[in-house]
């Protein structure tokens, strides 16, 4: 195994390391204090490529792989992880589920139009009432000759206001069954799809997230992804390379959040020497390091096997366990080492610490990845 970038990746990470200092580092703070989502951003990103990264070029995507892909994530999330979450949520969630499962018909529909930023996308899976446990979901849609009546409503929805394509799984046969849920794409407009209340959150708070409400909205059968009662099985599928996603978020905010107390005790004296030279603060950084290093190795590995096709659901629920545990581990540390200044809005750390919570949670808990590879280990 290769660990050096190549040439290529050298010049995606320093294209993304300029977009983030000219587009993203003057603006985070005020858009995590004020809620803004600054969608003219990702048009921004759309024409560098940024929101069809794994999207084939004849769609107007970037054709990179999931190393690249990983790469592109982390860096931007070293300086915001709600912008590295949006971008993450439109590429892995919804484009990824209409590149991976749609006809081609769909996929030249809609694949142009969100691979190069003119629309945004959104993916519906949660429930007020079925978090981790999707199969019990209430938001159906029943057939009415050449159009389904969806009704019901999603929650948690990155971008539930913004997106101009939502791609939402309802169900369509019994309660409990894996085979009674199917995918549809609902255009922005479509009668009938409204959008909810906006979360006001801890953290991530420049990534938008709300409540998405279906009421009687007629949506035709050929926006219906794959096939009926297809739906559950896809969003798993889909889920993994999420799992990879937020790994990577996760990886870029302990970077960002280790890197900044690596300044901070550089430049911080007490009693008479920088706090660097302290081992109670030098061997926080030297454990930030290790477990850094640890989960960028996870994630390329499971990188590695969703690429090549493998069975990678083991893989991508391990690197995203210990990347989102690292990011959150991290994150406190940081703010440790900061001290008084680390609970200040002042400085970056505070906004590491809340933002890291997330990786925990969103794309399955971290008590999911634990039952994810607990099972895989015991079904051996």
């Amino acid at each position: 195994m290769n660990f050096d970038y190549s040439e290529q990746q050298r010049m995606i990470q320093q294209m993304v390391l300029d977009f983030t200092k000219k587009e993203i580092t003057p603006y985070f703070q005020k858009w995590d204090e004020e809620q803004v989502f600054p969608s003219e951003l990702f048009k921004k990103g759309g024409e560098l490529g940024l929101m069809g990264i794994l999207v084939p070029e004849e769609y107007g995507g970037a054709a990179l792989g999931y190393e690249e892909y990983i790469l592109i994530i982390e860096e931007i999330s070293k300086v915001c992880g709600a912008i590295g979450l949006s971008f993450a949520a439109h590429n892995s969630l919804c484009v990824n589920h209409i590149l991976k499962f749609a006809n081609e018909v769909q996929k030249k529909k809609w694949l142009p139009k969100l691979a190069t930023g003119q629309w945004l996308g959104a993916w519906g899976l949660t429930e007020p009432n079925t978090g981790s446990d999707a199969m019990r979901m209430k938001c159906i849609a029943d057939n009415d000759g050449d159009y389904w009546i969806i009704n019901g409503s999603k929650n948690f929805i990155t971008h539930g206001i913004s997106s101009d394509l939502v791609v939402v799984i309802v169900r369509t046969g019994e309660l409990l069954d894996s085979h009674g849920m199917t995918a549809f794409a609902v255009e922005r407009g479509t009668k009938g799809l409204k959008a909810g209340k906006k979360e006001d959150k801890l953290g991530m708070r420049a990534s938008e997230t709300a409540e998405v409400i279906f009421d009687n909205c007629r949506v035709h059968k050929e926006n219906i992804i794959g096939k009926i009662g297809e739906g559950f099985i896809q969003s798993m599928k889909i889920l993994d390379g999420g799992r990879i996603s937020i790994g990577a978020m996760a990886l870029g905010m302990a970077e960002g959040a280790m890197h900044a107390a690596i300044n901070y005790s550089k430049e911080r004296e007490q009693f008479g020497k920088s706090i660097s030279k302290f081992q109670g603060v030098s061997f926080k950084l030297a454990d930030m390091a290790t477990e850094i290093e640890a989960s960028r190795l996870l994630l390329y590995q499971a990188a590695h096997y969703i690429k090549n096709l493998k069975k990678s659901n083991y893989y991508s629920s391990i690197a995203k366990y210990k990347a989102s545990e690292v990011a959150v581990s991290v994150a406190n540390d940081a703010v440790q080492i900061f001290g008084g200044y680390g609970y200040v809005k002042e400085y970056p750390v505070e906004k590491f610490y809340r933002d890291s919570k997330l990786s925990t949670i969103g794309e399955g808990t971290s008590e999911i990845q634990k039952l994810v590879i607990s099972r895989s280990l015991l079904n051996n």
